[in-house]
């Protein structure tokens, strides 16, 4: 009866260890960009802090929450923060923490360190005798505001349900672009909003490599060479020819008579009317020569006569 008992004490065991580590996270920071631990399988419960407008996530074993459009983590005295719930998550300082992340009361971290024991569960952690006299002056008045003023909290990202195991977005880039076609909301709170902006304009080294070859690409270039000039217009390059080519005399005085005419076109006129009565005269002049011919011819042949009859 021992052994049996004895073997159902071990598989009890077994099987509890097991389904603990169903809901159970791992935590192991890396930075930037890796994966700090967190490696959840599908999207995790959140439910609302009362009176905050901050969600915590009651079946996991970690200090992860979510408030204005991002996720959340404490773990090893180091704030996390990511816009997916399952990471690359990002380092954020004592000093860039949100306020009503700071204000979450001491009994919603599911994995509290040993420095909050004995701190009152309905209070906020004491993190200006945690993190120091400088820390408190630059964040002085934290854990002070009007409760009844506080903020509605904003929508959960229940569109990334659909995003589980094989199916998460890895690349910051693709997270990006499925939180801008699926999730309307904008961060209000001026920290969060700087964090979102820093990470919106976040790349992985793979991310920038293809970027760049795609860049690459689409602008070709000799290696080492200048970039190709834009193309002009062939009225444009006649133009700046003209102005880069110095003109000759001939060329000049050429410009120079060309407008002159276009200024004075009487005096064009003027001189092609000259020119056309100066022509009528040679002709008139013609006719009266050959005129004068035949009158002498005539006059000759009518004194031969005479001669003859004499």
């Amino acid at each position: 009866m021992l052994k049996i008992r004895h073997v159902f004490i071990v598989l009890g065991m077994l099987l509890s260890s097991v389904a603990s580590a169903a809901v159970q996270v791992s935590i192991g920071i890396g930075f930037p960009n890796v994966s700090i631990g967190i490696n959840l399988p599908a999207y995790p419960q959140l439910v609302r802090v009362p009176g905050y407008p901050v969600y915590y996530a009651p079946r996991l074993d970690a200090n992860f929450f979510f408030y204005d459009s991002m996720y959340w983590v404490y773990q090893d005295d180091n704030w996390y923060a990511s816009s997916w719930y399952n990471g690359p998550w990002g380092l954020v300082g004592p000093e860039a923490v949100p306020l009503y992340v700071l204000r979450i009361p001491v009994r919603y971290y599911r994995q509290p360190p040993a420095y909050f024991r004995g701190w009152r569960p309905d209070a906020p952690p004491r993190w200006g005798d945690h993190w120091g006299h400088d820390w408190e002056q630059r964040r002085s008045g934290w854990d002070r505001w009007n409760r009844r003023a506080a903020p509605a909290p904003a929508p959960l990202p229940v569109y990334q349900k659909q995003y589980s195991g094989d199916r998460y977005p890895r690349q910051v880039e693709q997270q990006r672009e499925l939180q801008q076609q699926r999730y309307r909301y904008q961060p209000r709170d001026p920290v969060v909003q700087q964090h979102y902006q820093e990470r919106a304009g976040q790349r992985g080294p793979d991310e920038r490599g293809s970027r760049q070859q795609d860049i690459e690409r689409s602008n070709p270039r000799q290696q080492g060479g200048p970039a190709a000039p834009r193309s002009q217009s062939p009225q444009k390059e006649r133009e700046d020819v003209q102005r880069s080519t110095p003109a000759s005399p001939q060329q000049g005085r050429q410009e120079v008579q060309d407008r002159r005419q276009q200024q004075q076109p009487g005096a064009a006129q003027r001189e092609q009317q000259m020119q056309r009565s100066q022509d009528r005269e040679e002709r008139q002049q013609g006719k009266d020569a050959t005129r004068e011919q035949k009158r002498r011819g005539q006059g000759q042949e009518q004194e031969r006569g005479r001669d003859r009859n004499e």
